[in-house]
């Protein structure tokens, strides 16, 4: 896939959870992410300021990222993190990389 298809997904939510229980479960949770199609990175992000954790998703395509929206894992998100509140949630197209990558 070109630069130009991979999208960049963002999302940002606060948890009612622990820091170390929070971590745990990102951990146990690895293995799905892994093995979904069309994720190319992922990033596990917290912003101790604010409070809030989230994700940074590259995908290689909008179709890779529709199918993730649709899919169980994206839907039982709010759930194992114990989301308070709405996610704030940005999807970006990739425009350039500062380094090149093999994609």
């Amino acid at each position: 896939m070109g630069k130009s298809s991979q999208l960049l997904l963002f999302v940002r939510f606060k948890s009612s959870l622990s820091t170390e229980e929070l971590t745990r479960r990102c951990k146990e949770r690895l293995p799905s992410f892994r093995a979904l199609d069309g994720l190319l990175q992922k990033y596990y992000v917290h912003d101790p300021q604010s409070g809030e954790w989230g994700g940074v998703y590259i995908w290689e395509s909008q179709a890779a990222l529709e199918a993730y929206r649709g899919s169980e894992l994206c839907h039982s998100i709010a759930d194992a993190y114990q989301v308070i509140g709405a996610p704030r949630i940005e999807v970006c197209m990739i425009a350039e990389y500062l380094r090149p990558t093999e994609q």
